[in-house]
């Protein structure tokens, strides 16, 4: 599945994952990372998926632009609690403006947030069959509150870059796993991104029915029992959605997914399989540099991957 929040061209662009802990930008192509690059980031420009020093942050972004020799169009992703995600139903709607505007009268009863001061879109996830009619539209709604992302766009603005679409690191994160772990329509999977931002999603084949950053780390003493808890509320939540289907197991990514021991707790507390991801999937990343870490790129090649028009 793919979803933006701005309009993309059909411009040749790297997918940008600004992390807490690193810069990592990369490029697919035909189902091959052919250029990506990673860097680290100071402590405390990013915290919690939101910009807190946009000068730092600016400054670290053109320098990191200028000697890996990227190109100056991105796609970036955004992930934290300033963006809000719920699929309601709808019956089919097939023209387009009333679909908007169907959409924009349920998010107005279902985000808690005013939508003037919010970014807003939309896409149909799926179908769901009806005893008494036809079959419904389950609408994934996304708003992110529009403060937050002028601000992400005036920062990379700022570093001399032109942002072509925004997409949300959940949706990249499906993306680029989702293929290769694939579960039955039957069953949701659970996706956790162990980064310097931890974020998680719950998705049915490639459509996400559910995303939330999580507040718990990965590599502090006995971050797994805390990680797990968090793992466990966000999917009673994803289950009180309507036709929310059964999960069946949890695929963890992201530098994180490298530490077999904390995995090993994680799992313990858990209680459910747990599916340690290839970096970043399907794609192939042979051609990284040998001293780069590929579970940096899994958001970034999801982005690069594309985005919905």
């Amino acid at each position: 599945m793919a979803f933006s929040l701005r309009k993309r061209t059909n411009s040749a662009v790297v997918g940008l994952d600004i992390d807490a802990r690193y810069l990592a930008a990369a490029h697919v192509d035909h189902g091959r990372l052919v250029r990506g690059a990673s860097v680290d980031l100071p402590d405390g420009v990013v915290r919690d998926g939101e910009v807190v020093d946009p000068e730092v942050l600016a400054k670290a972004l053109k320098s990191f632009v200028a000697e890996a020799g990227l190109p100056r169009n991105v796609r970036l992703g955004v992930g934290n609690q300033q963006i809000v995600v719920r699929v309601v139903e709808l019956p089919q709607i097939e023209d387009a403006k009333q679909r908007d505007a169907a959409v924009r009268f349920q998010a107005s009863e279902a985000i808690a947030m005013p939508l003037d001061e919010a970014v807003l879109d939309h896409q149909v996830a799926g179908m769901t069959p009806s005893s008494d009619g036809p079959a419904r539209m389950q609408v994934m709604i996304v708003a992110a509150r529009r403060k937050m992302i002028d601000g992400l766009l005036e920062t990379i603005k700022d570093a001399g870059l032109k942002a072509e679409s925004i997409d949300l690191d959940a949706f990249a994160l499906i993306r680029a796993l989702a293929g290769a772990h694939d579960s039955a329509e039957r069953s949701a999977r659970v996706y956790c991104h162990l980064a310097g931002v931890t974020n998680l999603a719950v998705a049915v084949g490639d459509s996400c029915f559910f995303t939330r950053p999580l507040a718990a780390v990965w590599d502090q003493k006995d971050a797994g029992s805390g990680l797990a808890d968090e793992i466990r509320l966000s999917i009673d939540y994803y289950m009180t959605q309507p036709k929310a289907k059964p999960v069946a197991d949890v695929v963890v990514s992201g530098p994180g997914s490298a530490d077999s021991e904390f995995l090993d707790g994680l799992g313990l507390h858990l209680g459910l399989p747990l599916v340690v991801a290839a970096p970043v999937g399907q794609i192939d990343s042979s051609a990284l540099a040998p001293d780069e870490d590929p579970h940096r790129y899994t958001v970034a090649a999801g982005l690069s991957l594309g985005a919905a028009a």
